[in-house]
């Protein structure tokens, strides 16, 4: 009975040495800090949020249809074509004002405030030609839009056309588009993901230097393999009571 007692209160202290331990153990795991984060993952990081918001961008925005009319301001036997060609910068300049969008509204077909919003007008220094593009989600409406204001522009122009020696002839009126001009998702999605790059690249380059620690290793950040390669403490004594058993 005493052995059995004796074997007892050895059993309980071996249990209760290996507890003991493995608590040690543990707190020396807990020390072990994790590897750090590359410096470099603001990179990846911002390309994939460049992505994300540029495809959602793409798939989530309504497409937009643009169409073009052009007019040509055309001399007559009076007139230097040089003439013509400063016109021609002028009535690019007033084909958005006030005045010529009055005239277009009734045949737009919406008010003058949103016409003036959907519709621009752009011109060559080279060329008397002038380009008048009309935006909408409708391809068709874009192309009203294109050829109401190019209409009224002629309209108005051509009305001085004794006094300046130039009129305003249309060259090509605006068919309503086939596919929309605003990006697709894919192609939203690329930009995105080029902007992103961009700006993680320009963080990275921007950003204050760390301050470099000495080569080696650090006390402060042991190395995770080191404790994994060791035999715990418990295992150890273990093993020493098996040997002196024998």
């Amino acid at each position: 009975m005493a052995d059995t007692a004796d074997q007892k209160k050895t059993n309980q202290k071996k249990t209760d040495q290996k507890k003991t331990d493995q608590k040690k153990t543990d707190r020396r795991r807990r020390r072990v800090r994790l590897l750090p984060v590359p410096a470099w993952w603001p990179l990846p990081v911002a390309a994939a949020l460049g992505l994300a918001a540029g495809g959602a961008y793409g798939v989530l925005k309504a497409p937009e249809y643009a169409a073009t009319s052009y007019v040509v301001a055309v001399p007559d036997d009076t007139t230097e074509p040089a003439t013509a060609l400063g016109f021609a910068q002028a009535y690019a300049r007033i084909a958005t004002s006030s005045s010529t969008l009055a005239y277009a509204q009734p045949r737009a077909g919406i008010s003058a405030r949103r016409l003036r919003t959907q519709v621009r007008a752009e011109t060559s220094p080279e060329s008397p030609m002038i380009a008048i593009t009309g935006t909408s989600k409708s391809p068709t409406e874009a192309a009203d839009i294109a050829n109401a204001v190019a209409d009224a522009l002629s309209l108005s122009s051509n009305q001085a056309a004794k006094n300046t020696g130039v009129q305003l002839l249309l060259f090509n009126q605006a068919v309503a588009p086939s596919e929309p001009a605003s990006p697709s998702a894919t192609v939203s999605g690329a930009v995105g993901l080029c902007a992103g790059g961009l700006l993680g690249g320009l963080w990275l380059l921007a950003r204050p230097g760390r301050s470099r620690r000495p080569e080696g290793r650090s006390e402060e950040q042991p190395v995770v393999e080191e404790y994994a390669s060791l035999p715990a403490q418990g295992d150890h004594n273990e093993t020493k009571e098996k040997e002196s058993v024998r």
